[in-house]
């Protein structure tokens, strides 16, 4: 294991040196879900983290995406043309088809998921003409687990399942807005503010 810790210079460098060669083949269309899953992996062992001790789990399962060392990492990507700069968008944090589909449950549920995680990474990519801004940007988990204390309601008309929504306020302002979807069975998490995660790299990426 390198001494300089998950998230190492040389890992978020080799990162950006993938996404700029994913673009070599892929010119408009930034890496994502698996994709971005993969180049993560690689990045890992670039920097200097042995085969045995970066492995990745069966993709879409509800558990981490990828067991680096001991810390269980959850992957992400925020990739599509209404990315915000200042606010991130994740369109599905776990599924919650099983069980009682009441507010405190669906939190348990969601909560519980993120406990499976030690650290979550997204990668971000806002859309300017002629190439990208990019964005690495650490989630902090005990912020996610803030939902706890939302207050729910029903959300929407959609007949059968209700979608349940709320806010989670910080003092007088939102971080962000939760969502249930009664369609999907999603969780999704809504205008998370930037400014209460970690930006661990930025970039521009001109389209070659």
């Amino acid at each position: 294991m390198p001494a300089t810790g998950l998230f190492s210079e040389a890992f978020l460098a080799n990162v950006q040196t993938l996404v700029q060669r994913h673009h070599t083949i892929y010119p408009r269309l930034p890496p994502q879900g698996v994709f971005f899953e993969a180049l993560v992996e690689q990045a890992f062992r670039l920097s200097g983290w042995a085969a045995n001790e970066v492995v990745p789990t069966t993709p879409n399962s509800p558990w981490h995406d990828l067991l680096v060392g001991t810390a269980r990492l959850s992957i992400k990507s925020e990739t599509g043309k209404a990315t915000k700069r200042t606010k991130i968008s994740i369109t599905k944090l776990c599924t919650t088809e099983a069980g009682e589909w009441t507010a405190k449950a669906l939190v348990n549920h969601a909560i519980a998921h993120v406990d499976r995680h030690d650290r979550m990474l997204m990668l971000r990519a806002i859309w300017k003409p002629g190439g990208f801004d990019y964005q690495l940007v650490e989630i902090p988990l005990e912020l996610l687990k803030r939902m706890r204390n939302a207050q729910f309601s029903g959300v929407g008309s959609r007949p059968g399942r209700e979608s349940v929504g709320g806010d989670v306020m910080l003092e007088s302002e939102r971080v962000f807005h939760v969502h249930f979807d009664g369609a999907d069975g999603k969780c999704q998490v809504h205008g998370l503010l930037i400014q209460y995660c970690k930006i661990l790299r930025e970039w521009n990426q001109p389209i070659p």
